[in-house]
């Protein structure tokens, strides 16, 4: 299937050809018929995208601080990378789409096969949508119509927080698509409407719908018009539906609104407020989010957990129906805002007007018919891509997963130790194209069975969320396939038995399926977790220290780990498994490896507890002792500093003391012959832990990390994550 991206170090448009995307609980697949192209958001990525890197510096000044800080702590080349890795990766556009329901997700009810409907889903000829984010299309309601419903919300959304009432008057600042339907369903709500814009002809066309307008480029005064019309007492309101970086719209919206009058901004402006204009008429101030209540809250979006009619009336997907309503009793009329159409494959010629001097307003997309392109051909869930090169390896991998820690440094790390990726898998298809793409991997798709079953492939690198990989391991193993999977190994004592048990039978020769390829030495798949802050330089020569130490050692790990909002799918306990789980276990690893002894207890403190508190999981220090008598404290903080290193390490044996600062500089303190080791740029390890997999497996012999070693450490970070909860 076709889906239109956009590259943010470029801002080059590309049709790309991508799988179809897979289905999830609670989404559909929706096959599109018409998109909208939002002329304001989509312009705003356009000239980020075609902006040279002073300028895009300047549009994000937050980010480049963020940028300044980690070159300060982790160095200017990750940094670099870094950077380079983000702007590398396509953005998909579009969130106003109209089409028919492909097919149907598990648990999804309200809907059913055929079923015409609008979403926000991109501009793309098949989009997975959440249930909630979707609503069905009465029969007089055209595609055309259909595909504004998602602006015509987000009109809504602004008009809602506003509260106006019968007879009251608003402003409608800025008359592109949203500001003329806001401006339409005031006037349905029974409001006096004033509309302005520099634009005749968008001011026309609102005058058409029954607003009095202001033409700001003939210097028309708004203040005395809004006076004028509302009888000398001021607008009860203005809705700021402009895109701007001056604080004009707003310091202007101050003047014209009466005593404790109302103002929402959905659009963009700046915003240095006068605290003046607001203190002396006690004026409110809203920013608009959207479509509605349930944007980017994840239960209601991803998992399709709807908020009680009783208690939120008006959400996305309700605002979505009462836009439709409106359209099919007539008294929101968006044909009149219609003014391009381009066929999917002319995408780049629609954007030329978007970002050209030509007037425009609504531009349509319009997608292949069924008899154009049958419904088979668009459900095909994998693509092959053009590489530019081929190489001859022995190891024969497939990538589960193409997130950004996946695309920027797993994969690169299997190339570097000359395996040979076949195949990527993602679950959107958009994000595997772009690893392919990049890396020179031939196959991508969002078929996740097929790489279990293809016999060409002999290695699983699974780089999902952490709820999948429990089950994506004990498949790639009851395939007989080596596996190497991004940390956590899993998420609890169940999972962990389970993939102990799956082990072990294959250590017994009972997997189901062996792998057929003679050039592989071991008889059994390896397993490997990428725990690879034992493979760092730095680590290795700490080990090598204190393997001559016979003394128990201390060891204490501070982490700086940042803060991640509660709501991000690592905090969940169902996605992510908390950050005990997701990252901690690294540092539990990392102790384990250099105490050298089996862990024999420990003791948890997490911050905050019997708070109300809810991300407890990241504020936490962990004492793990060890059967030799070592003990390793680990301090787990979210609450520190950017600036300040996320890692260091101490250890404390004999009298003698080393120091590791965020893997880029190991001091000695009295040991013989040692006294620093500095590297040019951070190295955590990641590439010498793929390299020591991929080695081990074509040698055949023990794995870099041995499997009760691997058992052992999970179960404690399970234990240690479960102690928190008590």
């Amino acid at each position: 299937m076709k889906q239109i991206l956009q590259s943010l170090k470029t801002g080059d448009i590309d049709i790309a050809n991508i799988p179809c995307p897979s289905l999830k609980r609670k989404h559909l697949l929706v096959r599109s018929s018409r998109t909208l192209v939002s002329a304001g958001t989509e312009r705003m990525l356009l000239e980020f995208g075609k902006a040279g890197w002073i300028n895009k510096a300047r549009q994000q000044p937050d980010k480049v601080k963020m940028v300044l800080d980690k070159i300060k702590t982790d160095g200017l080349a990750p940094t670099v990378e870094a950077v380079f890795n983000k702007l590398d990766q396509p953005l998909p556009l579009g969130y106003c789409n109209f089409g028919t329901v492909m097919e149907l997700g598990p648990e999804v009810t309200g809907f059913k096969i055929g079923d015409r409907v609008v979403s926000n889903g991109q501009h793309a000829e098949v989009v997975r949508v959440p249930v909630n984010l979707c609503a069905r299309v009465p029969d007089n309601v055209s595609e055309d119509e259909a595909a504004f419903t998602v602006v015509g919300s987000i009109g809504l959304q602004g008009i809602r927080l506003t509260q106006p009432s019968l007879g009251e008057t608003v402003v409608v600042t800025g008359l592109g698509l949203i500001g003329l339907v806001t401006v339409q369903l005031l006037v349905a709500h029974g409001c006096r409407v004033i509309g302005i814009d520099f634009d005749p002809d968008k001011l026309e066309m609102a005058k058409s719908f029954g607003a009095q307008v202001v033409n700001l480029a003939d210097q028309e005064d708004p203040i005395s018009v809004a006076n004028m019309i509302s009888s000398g007492k001021g607008a009860d309101a203005v809705i700021i539906t402009a895109s701007s970086t001056s604080n004009e719209p707003v310091h202007q919206a101050a003047l014209m609104c009466r005593k404790r009058g109302r103002i929402v901004l959905v659009g963009v402006t700046g915003l240095e407020l006068s605290r003046a204009d607001f203190f002396e008429k006690e004026l409110s101030f809203q920013v608009s989010c959207s479509y509605g209540p349930g944007r980017y809250d994840p239960n209601y979006e991803d998992k399709g957990v709807d908020y009680p009619i009783g208690y939120v009336r008006w959400t996305e997907q309700r605002n979505f129906e009462a836009v439709l309503d409106m359209m099919a009793t007539g008294r929101l009329d968006v044909k009149p805002l219609i003014s391009h159409r381009f066929k999917l494959d002319d995408a780049p010629k629609a954007y030329d007007v978007v970002g050209g001097s030509e007037p425009s307003l609504g531009i349509l997309l319009e997608y292949p018919t069924i008899s154009e392109q049958p419904t088979e051909q668009l459900s095909k869930r994998t693509v092959v891509v053009e590489t530019r090169r081929s190489a001859s390896k022995q190891a024969d991998v497939a990538v589960i997963g193409s997130g950004n820690y996946a695309n920027g440094v797993l994969i690169p790390a299997f190339k570097k130790a000359n395996a040979r990726i076949r195949t990527v898998v993602s679950s959107g298809g958009m994000s595997g194209l772009h690893a392919a793409r990049k890396h020179d991997i031939r196959i991508t798709t969002t078929d996740t069975e097929d790489v279990f079953t293809d016999n060409s492939i002999n290695t699983i690198v699974i780089a999902t969320h952490h709820k999948s990989h429990a089950d994506f391991v004990c498949q790639a193993l009851n395939s007989g396939k080596n596996v190497f999977v991004e940390k956590p190994l899993c998420m609890n004592i169940q999972e962990l038995n389970e993939i102990s048990k799956v082990y072990q039978n294959g250590q017994n020769g009972d997997f189901r399926k062996q792998v057929s390829s003679a050039k592989w030495n071991n008889k059994n798949p390896f397993l490997m977790v990428g725990f690879n802050r034992r493979f760092s330089p730095h680590i290795r020569k700490v080990k090598s220290l204190l393997t001559k130490m016979r003394e128990p050692k201390s060891f204490i790990m501070t982490v700086n780990a940042g803060d991640i909002p509660a709501d991000h799918w690592t905090q969940d306990p169902e996605v992510g498994g908390g950050r005990v789980i997701g990252e901690a276990c690294h540092f539990v690893d990392l102790l384990r490896f250099l105490a050298g002894s089996p862990i024999a207890g420990f003791h948890v403190s997490p911050m905050g507890k019997g708070l109300m508190d809810d991300t407890l999981n990241d504020k936490v220090s962990f004492t793990l002792h060890f059967e030799d008598g070592s003990i390793g404290t680990v301090h787990y903080f979210s609450n520190g500093h950017k600036s300040f290193p996320k890692e260091r390490l101490e250890v404390f044996c004999g009298g003698r003391i080393l120091q590791l600062d965020n893997f880029r500089s190991l001091f000695g303190f009295g040991w013989p012959g040692f006294k620093k080791m500095r590297l040019l740029r951070q190295d955590k390890g990641q590439n010498d832990c793929v390299a020591s997999f991929i080695h081990s497996i074509k040698k055949g012999g023990v794995p870099p990390i041995p499997f009760d070693e691997i058992v052992e450490v999970s179960q404690a970070t399970i234990q240690i994550s479960e102690a928190m909860k008590e």
